[in-house]
């Protein structure tokens, strides 16, 4: 475990000696960095391609939906329609995985060698943070997750990532996160010519192995 000063505490796995790109990983509401640390041994990797997988823990905080409860979340959530935003807890964590961005590419991870993943909660703030980014990222990609914030895209996007690959997986059957948003989501992202990979599952709010091996490919063909 990594708990180097002012940077979020993160689990680390490594796919051999000297990586050369990396996947950060945040996870979902309540969860924390170990949540899908399991799911590197499922991914049908490149054996060429040296991979530092980063899942980081989203701080501890009260959360209104959940009756004030502290858990770790990566903004507030305060209905269940999703329709209120907690745009200064977004902001926040934004500037916290940017900084971890950095960091890798302080040890030798060019951002264009850089995935930035999430689930739930940490899909949304996968693309409040690499859409804004301001060095060009290997990819986005969303799982069971949606567009924060869309109101700003416009107008905080930066050029450096118009381009980048974004996937985005859903549940048609997800009860937390409903599908309807993921694609309204999807359609705002096209309108602002942002390439979106869309993948749909008869799940629920989870992942599945048809959706993983999706993943294995999305990866093979980014990072490069």
């Amino acid at each position: 475990m990594s708990e180097i000063s002012s940077l979020l505490p993160t689990v680390e796995i490594t796919t051999g000696s000297h990586p050369s790109h990396t996947v950060l990983w945040l996870h979902g509401l309540g969860a924390d960095g170990n949540d899908f640390v399991p799911i590197v041994q499922a991914l049908d990797l490149k054996k060429n391609i040296c991979i530092r997988f980063v899942f980081p823990h989203a701080p501890m905080q009260p959360i209104s939906i959940n009756g004030g409860w502290m858990m770790r979340a990566w903004y507030d959530i305060k209905h269940n329609d999703l329709n209120w935003q907690d745009e200064a807890g977004l902001k926040n964590s934004q500037q916290a995985i940017a900084a971890l961005l950095v960091h890798e590419n302080q040890r030798g991870i060019p951002p264009e060698h850089i995935v930035l993943a999430g689930f739930s909660q940490g899909g949304a703030t996968a693309l409040q943070t690499g859409l804004r980014y301001p060095h060009k990222l290997a990819g986005i990609m969303v799982l069971s997750g949606y567009l924060p914030l869309a109101h700003l895209i416009e107008q905080e996007s930066h050029p450096a990532n118009a381009n980048t690959p974004i996937f985005m997986a859903h549940g048609s059957n997800d009860p937390i996160v409903p599908i309807q948003l993921a694609k309204s989501s999807r359609e705002i992202l096209s309108q602002h010519h942002h390439p979106v990979d869309w993948h749909e599952y008869p799940m629920e709010h989870s992942v599945c192995d048809h959706e993983i091996t999706d993943i294995s490919q999305w990866l093979a063909r980014n990072l490069i």
